[in-house]
C-alpha cells in the first residue's frame, strides 16, 4: 500500500511570532492534474530556501492576487459555479482577479499556459478552473495569506516545464505515494481533500459541501452569505 504525502510544519519561517496578526493578503493556488502510470498526479516544485514563506517545501504553483489581475484580459470567464464558489468570501472583481492570478502564476513559476500568450501577454483561460477549497494562514505567521485553491486538467495546458527558477524540482507528484521533498501540513490536507474529491463521481462534485483550513489544519465550513453578499470575514485565531 502506497505511503501517503508527509507533512512539516506549515508556519516555520525562523522569524519570531508576531504582537498583531498580519494582515492576510489574496492569493491562488493551482493544481494541475493528470492521469499518470502511478494514477493521478499533480503539478508542485520546492519552493527556494531563501524564501520568506514555506521554505524548501514542495508547493503547487500560485502567489498572491496583484493589482494588474483584476483589470487583465481573459480568453474565456469563470464557469459559473466556480465563480460562485469564489465570490462566497470575494467580491466580483476580486473572484476574477483570483482565477487570473493562479494562471499567471502557473505561467511565471512553470512555465505552462492555460490560455493565449499573445505579444508576451497572457490571456487566461478561466473557463476550466474548478474550485477546490480555501485555507487562512495562521495569525501567528509573520506572512499570511488567504489562499484559494483551485484544480485544472493538464490536458488543458500548453508549453514546457520551465517556468522563472522560483520553484525546483518541477514535476508532476503522485497523490499517494510519498514525495522526496517536505510538504507543509496545510498541503498535505489540499491534497487529501483533492483525492477525495477525485474519487466521487462527476455529477456529485459540484454537490460537496465547500470548506476552509482555519490555522494549520482546523477544518471548517465556509458560512453560506445571502445571494448577492460577500460573506463576513472569520474572526481571527491563533490555531
Amino acid at each position: 500500500m502506497p505511503t501517503p504525502m508527509r507533512p512539516t510544519d506549515f508556519t516555520a519561517t525562523g522569524e519570531a511570532r508576531p504582537e498583531k496578526p498580519a494582515r492576510p493578503r489574496d492569493a491562488a493556488t493551482l493544481l494541475l492534474w493528470r492521469e499518470g502510470p502511478r494514477g493521478l498526479e499533480v503539478l508542485m516544485g520546492v519552493r527556494s530556501a531563501k524564501h520568506r514563506f514555506m521554505p524548501s517545501r514542495l508547493v503547487f504553483p500560485g502567489g498572491r492576487v496583484d493589482r494588474e489581475d483584476r483589470t487583465a484580459p481573459a480568453a474565456s470567464e469563470l464557469d459559473p459555479q466556480t465563480r460562485r464558489c469564489l465570490e462566497l468570501r470575494a467580491a466580483p472583481r476580486l473572484a476574477r482577479a483570483i482565477g487570473i492570478a493562479a494562471i499567471r502564476e502557473l505561467e511565471e513559476e512553470t512555465g505552462l499556459v492555460l490560455g493565449q500568450l499573445e505579444a508576451g501577454r497572457l490571456r487566461a483561460d478561466l473557463a476550466p478552473l474548478r474550485y477546490l477549497c480555501r485555507a487562512l494562514t495562521p495569525a501567528m505567521s509573520p506572512v499570511r495569506f488567504n489562499a484559494r485553491f483551485l484544480f485544472a486538467p493538464a490536458e488543458l495546458a500548453t508549453g514546457s516545464l520551465a517556468g522563472s527558477g522560483e520553484l525546483e524540482h518541477l514535476d508532476f507528484y503522485p497523490i499517494t505515494e510519498t514525495p522526496p521533498h517536505e510538504l507543509a501540513p496545510i498541503t498535505a490536507k489540499v491534497l487529501g481533500e483533492f483525492r477525495d474529491l477525485m474519487a466521487l463521481p462527476e455529477a456529485e462534485r459540484q454537490r460537496r459541501p465547500l470548506i476552509w483550513y482555519q490555522g494549520r489544519d482546523t477544518r471548517r465550513l465556509e458560512r453560506v452569505s445571502q445571494p448577492g453578499r460577500v460573506a463576513a470575514p472569520e474572526r481571527e485565531s491563533v490555531a
